[in-house]
């Protein structure tokens, strides 16, 4: 009901919420009752699709709609990792106690019946670790080549958390924006390295993609997401004990990371906010580049519907000072507007330039200049030649759209004062304005003639 009063003054999201739901835009297994009750009664590879669909509804839609052969190895990649970052993610775990799971993990999921419980950073991460036997034997079974990527992934993943666990300051965050990078590039980007691996090897996608400019693309693709990600959790890691906002930058706008969510409205805050957002921004080339060499439908929408929806997000986010009291999300009706359609290239370009173009920069801003430099570039990957120029003639243009709208208003309620709701509704004023109207256009329409024919007698 929540999502249906958001998406209510934008129909076309009404109509996407109604087809994902009850018009089989996509193909989900359902399966009813808890997921405990699942683990212990379906066969483990509808578990695995189960508990898909609880830890990630959005990805569980895409994952499913991949081809065939491709679908069961992307399932178990993010399970494994998504298994492996609640190990992360879980603040009640000793840290030596965490460090020796996260070392084992890529030999873990070889072992038989290996399991682990009371393990995770929410109850249905628990589930999937208590019931992690079912997810190796569909790991065990898939072709040797998809066990080597997801492995070897999790493996380089699970070293470079460690770093950031086994740390003195591991609590005070990061420090500098290249550890930020470095953090972002084992958590997510290596996740793009994965997925482009086993896209290539499954044959859907061309061999090229692991390739190292391609790996770089797709290390940049799972930065964006992951840094969207990070700075849209910011009190949620506050809370929970995590500080993942590098210090570089947050220190140029306050003495601790923890007092922009007591003065939210600050410009200092806001500041620090949308210097971070511009940071996310550098990848949005990177992006698109990666992106257009996809050739596949399925695998383009699956890896399209997640950046899309990051920039949606990073454009709510930016000078947002809800993001220091509450988690900011795009309403569910334009995720599923922008599920439904990511089909192509013009469709994403499209979609990150409507995104883009929401940027309102305040013109005193510490990163202003810096921001609007990536907006442009950002926006030469959707829609060519655009300036800085023209995209401060936009701004005004919008400002000028919004005044109007004003003046309308204000006339509006003139005349609705001096006329009175009655009369201003029955159409006698109305009928009296449009039938002035035309008499001043009548005349215009004769002035206009007049001075015609005077030009052309000349």
């Amino acid at each position: 009901m929540a999502a249906l009063m958001q998406s209510l003054w934008h129909p076309s999201e009404l109509r996407a919420l109604h087809k994902i739901k009850f018009g089989g835009a996509f193909k989900v297994r359902k399966f009813e009752g808890s997921l405990e009750h699942l683990a212990n009664t379906l066969s483990d590879r509808d578990f695995c699709y189960a508990v898909l669909n609880e830890v990630s509804r959005s990805f569980a839609l895409v994952i499913q709609a991949l081809p065939k052969g491709l679908m069961d190895a992307v399932c178990i990649f993010y399970l494994v990792l998504r298994g492996l970052d609640s190990i992360e993610d879980d603040m009640d775990i000793d840290d030596q106690a965490k460090l020796a799971m996260l070392r084992t993990f890529a030999d873990d999921i070889y072992e038989d019946g290996w399991q682990l419980k009371d393990v995770g950073d929410g109850p249905a991460y628990r589930v999937l670790l208590a019931h992690f036997d079912k997810v190796i034997r569909v790991f065990k079974g898939l072709d040797t080549m998809f066990q080597r990527v997801i492995t070897d992934t999790t493996r380089r993943m699970a070293t470079g958390m460690c770093k950031y666990v086994e740390r003195p300051t591991a609590l005070e965050g990061v420090k500098t924006c290249a550890e930020y990078d470095m953090y972002c590039h084992y958590v997510a980007g290596l996740v793009g390295h994965g997925l482009s691996a086993l896209f290539a090897f499954s044959g859907v996608e061309r061999q090229e993609l692991v390739q190292e400019r391609e790996l770089q693309l797709a290390d940049s693709m799972g930065k964006f997401l992951q840094k969207t990600n990070i700075i849209r959790d910011y009190l949620e890691d506050i809370v929970e004990g995590r500080t993942w906002w590098p210090e570089e930058i947050w220190a140029k706008h306050g003495s601790t990371l923890r007092e922009f969510s007591n003065q939210p409205y600050n410009k200092r805050s806001l500041a620090c906010l949308n210097d971070m957002v511009t940071d996310a921004l550098y990848h949005v080339p990177d992006v698109m580049e990666y992106l257009s060499l996809l050739r596949n439908e399925q695998v383009f929408s699956f890896c399209a519907v997640p950046q899309v929806m990051a920039i949606a997000t990073l454009s709510k986010l930016y000078n947002n000072p809800s993001v220091f009291s509450k988690v900011v999300k795009i309403r569910k009706g334009l995720a599923c507007r922008i599920m439904l359609d990511c089909g192509s290239m013009a469709a994403v370009q499209t979609w990150f330039h409507k995104f883009l173009s929401t940027f309102d920069v305040p013109s005193k801003d510490p990163s202003a200049e810096r921001t609007d430099r990536l907006l442009v570039q950002a926006l030469n990957c959707s829609r060519p030649l655009v300036t800085l120029e023209s995209l401060a003639k936009r701004r005004k243009k919008s400002s000028g759209v919004v005044g109007l709208l004003l003046c309308i208003l204000v006339v509006l309620f003139l005349l609705w004062s001096q006329f009175g709701v009655p009369e201003f509704f029955s159409g006698t004023v109305l009928g009296s304005s449009v039938q002035e109207l035309e008499d001043w256009d009548n005349v215009m329409r004769s002035e206009s003639t007049a001075s015609l024919n005077t030009v052309v007698a000349a």
